[in-house]
């Protein structure tokens, strides 16, 4: 009985902790794996909410101008097609500015994050083609404030965002005749500016259809473009009410003293 016992005993399986350990492993990465992808399309996921929820801001032919209906919304009026010269500056009546004379090349506006500041008159020029512009301020916003930011302009066409030092709120956003300023870049009025004003059809810029993509090298180079000023423009600067040249050269009238530019491509509002 005692030998039968003793031979029960030493012949019982033990515990498989190889078999568990291992399990444990492949769990463990398995779960790892699925949290990285749930976070890293987390601000996709995100976005995509935010859109949705701000669709009501879509412009119809009854409400041609939904940005009207957003707190916060600045307007003003301005005369579209008035060039300056690559050398010149323009005396801008805000900080951002959201129209007026421009650059007589446009600032590649097809979804384009910029990481450092852009020369601000070929900015404006990109706004009469129906961009919204995102500006903040890169010494009050910064890691995944920008980072949200840029999920509303990377892969969407007529938008575009750079750092535009010395802005006096976090957060500027800008189309054309139109500027928002904002604390946060979680704050849903971004998404319904966008929403409103984004190759809005209605009239509320002057260039409906034109491109959104750079024109070449030597005109304006996205990966390289004009540097942005800091500096006050000095009294050479063109004024607000500048008339440019109009009516026979170049994109809506060409750049005062160059050759035309050629027409901007024609290309479907709202890509």
């Amino acid at each position: 009985m005692k030998a039968a016992r003793a031979k029960s005993v030493v012949t019982k399986k033990g515990t498989p902790w190889g078999t568990i350990i291992g399990v444990v492993v492949v769990v463990a990465l398995l779960a790892s794996v699925v949290t990285y992808y749930l976070v890293k399309s987390a601000p996709q996921r995100d976005q995509k909410s935010r859109e949705e929820a701000a669709a009501s801001f879509a412009p119809t032919a009854t409400d041609p101008d939904p940005s009207k209906r957003i707190p916060g919304v600045i307007t003003a009026t301005y005369t579209g097609s008035v060039h300056v010269l690559p050398t010149e500056r323009v005396a801008y009546d805000h900080s951002p500015p959201f129209g007026g004379p421009h650059d007589g090349y446009w600032a590649a506006c097809n979804g384009v994050v910029y990481p450092t500041a852009v020369r601000t008159e070929n900015m404006v020029h990109a706004l009469e083609h129906g961009t919204v512009w995102i500006a903040y301020n890169p010494d009050l916003v910064k890691g995944d404030q920008v980072d949200l930011l840029a999920a509303r302009v990377k892969g969407k066409t007529y938008t575009m965002m750079s750092p535009y030092p010395g802005l006096d709120k976090p957060i500027s956003l800008q189309s054309w005749g139109h500027q928002l300023k904002l604390d946060s870049a979680s704050d849903p009025r971004i998404d319904e500016f966008i929403a409103a004003l984004r190759t809005n059809p209605n009239g509320v810029y002057p260039e409906i259809g034109a491109s959104c993509d750079a024109l070449g090298p030597g005109q304006f180079d996205p990966s390289n473009p004009p540097p942005f000023d800091p500096s006050k423009p000095g009294p050479d600067a063109k004024p607000m009410d500048y008339k440019g040249t109009t009516g026979a050269q170049g994109e809506q009238g060409g750049m005062p003293g160059t050759p035309g530019l050629p027409t901007a491509p024609s290309a479907p509002a709202g890509q």
